[in-house]
């Protein structure tokens, strides 16, 4: 049997442990009849399973005959993609050439005789949503790694539009904390500062458990030690699976730990780590070297004023590094993160 974990970014592992609660809520909120919001964001760390429950998500939808899902790069004209794939659909195109809606100045669908050509892709868009809502069908468009560029905030502005419209379209995006925030604050784009945004928190540790018991036919306590290893990171999950797979029988867990530091840093940390400004460093330095939990003695340490410490506590939250959840204390969110950063500081 083929190693049932993944350590590739941007596909679906075979092994995963599924958010319900999340992925009820937006799969709830889109399905009501008026939907209280057509937007989701899903953000994270890298590494936290954005990706895999937007996959989720998206099938769930596709399994169904009144919705239509889309996937968009934002690093094409989404615009353009996102007409080219409704008409590359048979039974959307049927529709379109009953409408009479003629594509043919936008290099897409055919010519209809004694019908003006549509030379605008925001209205052939329009059009085409036009024409789906009569026929009593749903389009979600999924978004992986959105960021603020040109091709997003013009599709972004458009769809703006389709909502004052009233077109049956939701829309479901992923990505960094920075990266969204930036595309939020656009001034045209207020309906995205609106929208909800999910931040994915850690797996369920006892379902991390449960899944590596079941896998590996070992205890729970074995598996237990497993799971606290990963603090419920979904990244470190696959890994830490991937490596005692492939270690079965060979290596006890302890012996596959210095592979595991290696791929955390290779794959997530280091990256992070270069995004993480000269202070933001200092500060989780500090709690690598001294182990300290309290806001006030790691600012101590410091020597930082509690306003000044304030702004990278919240910085270094919003990046996926540390958890702020408990009064007063701060600890790092990622599993052996002290690790690698007594490493970055040798």
């Amino acid at each position: 049997m083929a190693n049932p974990f993944t350590i590739s970014f941007g596909r679906q592992p075979l092994q995963f442990i599924s958010r319900p609660v999340e992925t009820n809520e937006i799969i709830e909120t889109f399905e009501q009849d008026p939907p209280s919001n057509q937007v989701f964001m899903l953000t994270g760390v890298r590494g936290s399973g954005k990706t895999v429950m937007m996959t989720d998500i998206a099938k769930a939808f596709s399994r169904r005959e009144d919705w239509i899902v889309v996937e968009l790069s934002p690093e094409r004209d989404m615009l353009t993609a996102l007409a080219a794939k409704l008409c590359s659909r048979p039974e959307l195109f049927a529709l379109f050439v009953e409408a009479k809606l003629n594509f043919s100045l936008l290099g897409f669908g055919v010519e209809v005789k004694n019908t003006a050509p549509i030379s605008d892709i925001e209205s052939a868009l329009s059009r085409m949503l036009g024409v789906i809502r009569t026929a009593g069908k749903k389009l979600l468009v999924t978004v992986d790694e959105a960021v603020n560029n040109a091709n997003v905030r013009v599709f972004a502005s458009s769809f703006q539009i389709f909502l004052r419209q009233e077109h049956p379209v939701f829309l479901l995006m992923t990505g960094l904390y920075d990266n969204l925030y930036n595309l939020q604050n656009e001034k045209t784009l207020t309906f995205l500062f609106r929208a909800p945004k999910i931040t994915m928190g850690p797996l369920n540790l006892t379902a991390v458990r449960k899944q590596y018991a079941d896998i590996f036919g070992i205890s729970l306590r074995e598996a237990g030690e497993m799971a606290d290893l990963t603090m419920g990171y979904p990244f470190a999950f696959q890994v830490l699976g991937y490596l005692f797979w492939n270690s079965r029988n060979e290596k006890q867990l302890a012996d596959i730990l210095p592979e595991y530091d290696r791929y955390l840093e290779e794959y997530v940390y280091s990256k992070i780590w270069s995004e993480l400004s000269e202070t933001d460093r200092k500060v989780i330095m500090v709690m690598a070297k001294t182990h300290k939990t309290k806001v006030a003695e790691i600012r101590e340490a410091l020597s930082m004023e509690p306003e000044k410490f304030s702004v990278y506590r919240e910085r270094l939250r919003r990046k996926g590094v540390i958890d702020t959840s408990r009064y007063g204390a701060v600890a790092f969110a990622l599993p052996r993160f002290d690790v690698f950063v007594k490493m970055q500081m040798e």
